[in-house]
C-alpha cells in the first residue's frame, strides 16, 4: 500500500510504496532502495532526519535509523556527523535497472576480500601532510616530472621499505607507479613477450594484465608452502615467475624459507626475474614480520608495493624496487604510458613517511584487522578448517560444496569469494583429490565490512556454512 508522502531537505518529497505484508524495516530498505536505483533519489539528496521520517510513517524511529544504517553500509547512503543522512553516488552495478538487478544483486554484507575498511582512510593525518608538502614544494613540482617518480617519495620509500620490509631500496632503483596493475603491466611490456609462471590458484585479472602486455602466462603450483618452486625447473621457457611470498592469494599460505632459497637459487641459474607482490607484507598478526624476498636477491627481484591496502586503492599509488638493468627500460616504458604518477600525492606521501604518521596509521590497521581476524577465527576455528590467518585481510575456510554454499550466501545477501574463480584452468589444480576434484573453499575478507556491520556479517556467515 501506498505511504505518506515525507519530506526530503527543503521542498522536496519523499514517496515510498511498501509491499503487502512488508516487514517495516525491510520495506523501507527496499523502498528507499528502489527509489535511490531509479533516480527518483538523486546522489547528493539530503533525507529527513529519522524522527520526522518515523513520524510521516507512522514507524517507529528505532526502526528508521536501522534502514538508515543497513543502507549506509550497503553503499546507498551516507552520514556525516551535522551533514545529515544523504543518497550516496552508487557504483555502476548498483544504478542497474531491476532486471539487471536480478544478475548482480547488491549485497547486504560483504566479505569479500580485496580492499581494505576505507573508513580508516587518515584523512587529518593526509590533510596536514598535503598542506605542508604543497606549502614546501618547488614550483617546478606542478610541471612534468620524471617517469621514475618525485625524489622525495622515492627518498622516503627508500629508508620505510628498508626499516619496515628489509628491502634494498637506493631511490635511484624505485619507479613510481599508479598501483600495482600498472607495474606488473610495466614489467611484462619490458620483458616483451617473455613466458612468465604465475600461482595456481591465483588472481585472474592479474593474468589478464600479463596477457594484455604481451606476456605467456603458465601455473606454477600453490600446496602449504607456497609455490611449488621445482615446477619451474622443467619449464625451461619461463624467464620471470609472479609471487606473493608474504601471504599468498587466495589460500594465504607464506612462501617457506626452503622455497625462498630454492626459488632465488632458480633465478640466479637462470638469470630469471622474479616478481614479488608484497601482497598484505604489512599486516602480520601472530609471529615476527616475514621480511620482503627482495633482501635475499634484490639483483633478481623486482618487488612491487603499493598504499592500496594501508591507505586506500583510490589514492593510485604504488611503487617498483628494480634491480639496477631494467630501472631505464622500465622508466622509458612508464614514459611512454602516462608520463608520470600524479605528483601532489607523491608528495603528500612522502610527508606522511617522513613524519612517521604512516607508521602510526599502519600499526592502528594491524591492531584493527586483528581483532576482526580474531573474531572470524572465535566463529569458525572449532568448526572449520580455516587458514591463512597468520597475516593478512582474508582467510580461506575450506568447504565440501562451492557451489552449495555460494547459493545459500546469496540467497542470505552475503558476498565472499570462492577458490573455484581463482584457479588457471576449470577442473584442475595442484591440491586436486583423489576424484579429480579441486580443493573447495570461500575466500573470506575480513577488511572491507565497516565496524559496525562486522559482527552481524559474521553471524550471517556462520549460518550459511551451518546450513542455516
Amino acid at each position: 500500500m501506498s505511504q505518506p508522502r515525507a519530506p526530503v531537505g527543503v521542498g522536496l518529497d519523499l514517496h515510498l510504496e511498501f509491499a503487502v505484508g512488508e516487514g517495516r524495516r525491510g520495506g523501507l530498505e527496499r523502498a528507499l532502495r528502489d527509489a535511490v536505483r531509479d533516480g527518483r533519489l538523486a546522489p547528493g539528496a539530503l533525507l529527513p532526519a529519522t524522527r520526522r521520517l518515523a513520524e510521516e510513517l507512522g514507524i517507529s524511529r528505532g526502526t528508521v535509523k536501522a534502514a538508515y544504517d543497513q543502507l549506509v553500509a550497503e553503499g546507498f547512503l551516507t552520514a556525516r556527523q551535522g551533514a545529515g543522512t544523504q543518497v550516496a553516488a552508487l557504483s555502476s552495478a548498483a544504478a542497474e535497472p531491476p532486471e539487471a538487478q536480478a544478475r548482480a544483486r547488491v549485497p547486504r554484507f560483504d566479505l569479500r576480500p580485496g580492499s581494505p575498511d576505507v573508513g580508516t582512510f587518515p584523512a587529518d593525518a593526509w590533510l596536514r601532510a598535503l598542506r605542508r608538502a604543497i606549502a614546501s614544494a618547488p614550483s617546478l613540482a606542478y610541471d612534468y616530472g620524471d617517469p621514475r617518480g618525485r625524489i622525495e617519495l622515492r627518498t622516503a620509500l627508500s629508508g620505510y621499505l628498508g626499516r619496515a620490509r628489509g628491502v634494498l631500496a637506493p631511490p635511484e632503483r624505485i619507479v613510481i607507479t599508479s598501483g600495482y596493475v600498472q607495474g606488473l603491466a610495466l614489467l611484462t611490456r619490458v620483458l616483451d613477450g617473455a613466458t612468465v609462471a604465475m600461482e595456481d590458484p591465483g588472481l585472474p585479472f592479474h593474468r589478464e594484465v600479463v596477457r594484455r602486455a604481451g606476456g605467456r602466462v603458465v601455473p606454477v603450483g600453490v600446496d602449504e608452502r607456497g609455490a611449488r618452486v621445482e615446477e619451474l625447473a622443467a619449464r625451461r621457457q619461463v624467464s620471470a615467475v609472479v609471487v606473493t611470498p608474504a601471504h599468498q592469494y587466495p589460500t594465504g599460505v607464506t612462501l617457506h624459507p626452503a622455497r625462498r632459497r630454492a626459488l632465488t637459487d632458480w633465478a640466479r641459474a637462470r638469470d630469471g626475474l622474479i616478481v614479488e607482490d608484497d601482497y598484505d607484507g604489512e599486516f602480520r598478526y601472530d609471529r615476527q614480520p616475514v621480511g620482503a624476498l627482495q633482501g635475499m636477491a634484490p639483483g633478481q627481484v623486482a618487488y612491487i608495493g603499493t598504499a592500496s591496502k594501508t591507505l586506500g586503492p583510490a589514492l593510485r599509488l604504488g611503487w617498483m624496487v628494480l634491480p639496477p638493468y631494467l630501472v631505464d627500460a622500465v622508466a622509458d616504458a612508464k614514459l611512454h604510458s602516462d608520463h608520470h604518477t600524479e605528483t601532489i600525492g607523491q608528495l603528500a606521501l612522502a610527508e606522511l613517511i617522513t613524519s612517521h604518521a604512516y607508521d602510526r596509521h599502519v600499526r592502528a590497521c594491524r591492531l584493527r584487522y586483528r581483532r576482526r581476524r580474531d573474531r572470524l577465527v572465535e566463529l569458525l576455528g572449532a568448526r572449520r578448517n580455516v587458514r591463512g590467518i597468520a597475516a593478512g585481510l582474508h582467510a580461506l575456510v575450506e568447504v565440501a560444496d562451492e557451489a552449495a554454499v555460494l547459493a545459500r550466501a546469496e540467497e542470505a545477501g552475503l558476498a565472499v569469494g570462492h577458490l573455484g574463480e581463482h584457479w588457471h584452468a576449470p577442473g584442475e589444480g595442484p591440491e586436486a583429490g583423489a576424484a579429480g576434484g579441486r580443493a573447495q573453499g570461500l575466500v573470506v575478507g575480513y577488511g572491507t565490512p565497516r565496524e559496525r556491520v562486522y559482527p552481524e556479517a559474521l553471524e550471517v556467515l556462520g549460518r550459511v556454512l551451518e546450513g542455516g
